[in-house]
């Protein structure tokens, strides 16, 4: 990826990936990758910029390599499928704004979406708790559905956990009704869990106080680590805490020596560890039996949608969480490839380990069409791992045809909330802590995007409209953010699906992408891009 893309005006801080946001993505960035610039200048980000005084060429080098920037997206020159009810073939009504990007997902109980995306786990590192608002509102707003992550419970110093149970939850609470306040029968509220939130009684204290309004998710893995989630904290008295709640603290924050080290600065920072789930079976046979109970004792207490989350394992650790998540007919399944991100996790493990994103996606539909094959109805699928821009929607959803209904994104859909806050703060002074605001005054490029949210932010009337006139003093701008982000996404994979001649998400099809190098087309089982109706054309050239 090439640091500054002049055709946008875009600039990366940092050395930018696979997904064109920075490997070390900052909560007080002054940009600009495409990104932050498209979280309040939303849809303008699809075309050049300067128009009237400047033409563009395309600098692919997609070519090269294995990856989702090494697949492209066919177009087609006639026809349309999957048109919505009440629409033509007609070229009048064959048009982008008219593509439907609504989706759903589940087993017996179906979950819509007003389009095809959702956030990844935002737990309990910190910088979640403090944009949680930001983040929550905006999904809910756009009517997408957002993860709490695991430990919330946990960490939350106000829990009380009586006989080894739950019984008061407040940052959970927060969490929950921040996305429940907005709700509007579009996307949903999942909470995540892991070892130490089963073991506290997470699952029981929310089902008793929620109802169905709240999905589950069981977590085996993530895409950036193969161990278990990790925040950092510089408090000793909060190491200590966290240590007596049952976590694995590093360095231990009880040890003398540790306690004196602490004191004069040769220490400064405990890390605190989740465990490893599965640890005490050797066998897969042992972990479907309990994965089994466990569902059926979550559906005992009354859990009407469960998911499950699973990392960059190998090839059998995929096939278990497949047939394990079918078989228990699950409502969704994200498989999280390497090449994600995360709040805080070991960053050589991050860099080595895992199977990277677009293998692991192509592997899941593979094994997806032996199960359909014998006949099961496939659990639904979300990919997730590196994926920020519209075209990635595209890629993965086709990838993983018909199989595939979500693409999930997590660093991507968190920056707006960093911007919008950024923003707010500047602006508004007295908010700044509460926002978690990062700078004291609008930096001097934002000159030329204005200098009040309605002259900044793309989409703040579009936001303005849905939640009405008086409501908008409660909406942060970091929601404001998300939103216009979302529009830009939409917008630019509406334009995308018209090109393929797909009017519903529902109609996106393998056929639809291509490999752009052999060993693309070796590993993902997609065509050549110049194999693909190779045959038809030489029909129409010797007709």
């Amino acid at each position: 990826m090439n640091k500054v893309n002049d055709v946008l005006g875009t600039t990366n801080r940092g050395n930018p990936v696979e997904s064109g946001l920075c490997t070390l993505c900052r909560a007080d960035c002054q940009g600009k990758c495409e990104t932050w610039l498209s979280s309040i200048r939303g849809r303008k980000l699809l075309y050049p910029r300067d128009f009237g005084v400047v033409t563009a060429g395309s600098g692919n080098t997609t070519h090269v390599g294995v990856s989702y920037n090494s697949i492209r997206i066919q177009g087609y020159n006639y026809g349309a499928q999957g048109l919505p009810p009440g629409l033509s073939n007609s070229p009048d009504d064959c048009i982008f704004p008219n593509v439907n990007l609504e989706s759903e997902f589940g087993s017996e109980v179906k979950t819509r979406c007003r389009m095809p995306l959702m956030t990844g786990a935002l737990g309990s590192t910190f910088i979640a708790a403090k944009y949680w608002e930001s983040f929550a509102i905006g999904a809910a707003l756009v009517g997408i559905p957002i993860v709490v992550g695991e430990n919330v419970v946990g960490v939350d110093k106000a829990s009380v956990i009586s006989n080894g149970k739950i019984t008061e939850a407040p940052e959970l609470d927060r969490r929950i009704n921040c996305y429940l306040r907005y709700y509007d029968g579009y996307g949903a509220i999942i909470v995540q869990m892991n070892v130490e939130d089963t073991r506290n009684g997470v699952a029981e204290y929310i089902i008793d106080k929620y109802g169905d309004k709240v999905v589950l998710e069981l977590k085996w893995g993530q895409g950036a680590k193969d161990i278990g989630g990790e925040i950092q904290v510089k408090d000793l008295d909060y190491a200590i805490f966290l240590k007596e709640r049952g976590y694995v603290v590093d360095p231990d924050p009880t040890l003398p020596e540790v306690q004196e080290a602490f004191k004069h600065g040769a220490i400064r920072t405990f890390a605190r560890h989740s465990r490893l789930g599965y640890t005490n079976m050797s066998s897969v046979e042992q972990v479907q039996e309990d994965f089994m109970n466990n569902i059926q004792y979550l559906r005992d207490l009354g859990y009407k949608r469960i998911t499950l989350k699973t990392g960059a394992y190998g090839m059998e650790a995929l096939a278990m969480a497949m047939k394990f998540a079918t078989d228990a007919k699950l409502d969704l399944l994200t498989i999280d490839g390497s090449g994600g991100g995360t709040g805080m996790s070991p960053w050589n493990m991050m860099e080595t380990w895992g199977v990277p994103a677009v293998l692991l996606h192509a592997k899941a539909y593979e094994y997806a069409t032996v199960l359909a094959s014998k006949g099961k109805k496939v659990v639904d699928l979300a990919f997730a791992g590196g994926l920020a821009r519209e075209d990635h929607i595209f890629k993965a959803l086709a990838l993983g045809a018909p199989y595939v209904k979500l693409v999930c994104m997590g660093r991507a859909l968190m920056i707006p909330g960093f911007l919008g806050s950024n923003v707010e703060g500047a602006l508004h002074p007295e908010r700044k802590a509460k926002v978690s605001g990062n700078w004291d005054n609008l930096p001097p490029s934002f000159k030329e995007y204005g200098s009040s949210p309605q002259e900044i932010f793309a989409g703040y009337y579009d936001v303005q409209k849905k939640v009405g006139k008086d409501e908008m003093k409660n909406i942060p701008y970091g929601a404001i953010a998300m939103w216009t982000l979302a529009d830009k996404l939409a917008a630019g994979l509406q334009q995308l699906m018209a090109g393929a001649r797909k009017f519903t998400v529902a109609a996106i099809s393998r056929f639809d992408i291509a490999a752009a190098n052999r060993e693309t087309e070796r590993e993902t089982k997609l065509p050549y891009i110049t194999d693909i109706q190779n045959e038809s054309a030489y029909k129409i050239l010797n007709s």
